[in-house]
């Protein structure tokens, strides 16, 4: 799951060597934490949060296969 997040915010960015990715693991949950530049913030999360929805409903979508609950954090 982390890698699907890194590829989706590198895309979307204007500097992709400054995107972050870390991923904490618990038992039944998962932690993806994304932090980009602050330029980079508005295209991340999008408009009305549109994007940002995006990237979570498909980190979501590939870890209900695991049957695990994923939560993805922009910071």
């Amino acid at each position: 799951m982390k890698e699907l997040v890194e590829i989706l915010a590198k895309a979307l960015v204007d500097r992709p060597d400054q995107v972050q990715v870390t991923q904490s693991e618990s038992e039944k949950q998962v932690l993806i934490e994304l932090r980009v530049a602050p330029e980079d913030m508005g295209k991340v999360i999008g408009k009305q949060g549109k994007i940002a929805k995006a990237i979570r409903t498909m980190v979501k979508a590939a870890a209900a296969k695991d049957g695990r609950r994923v939560v993805v954090e922009i910071v």
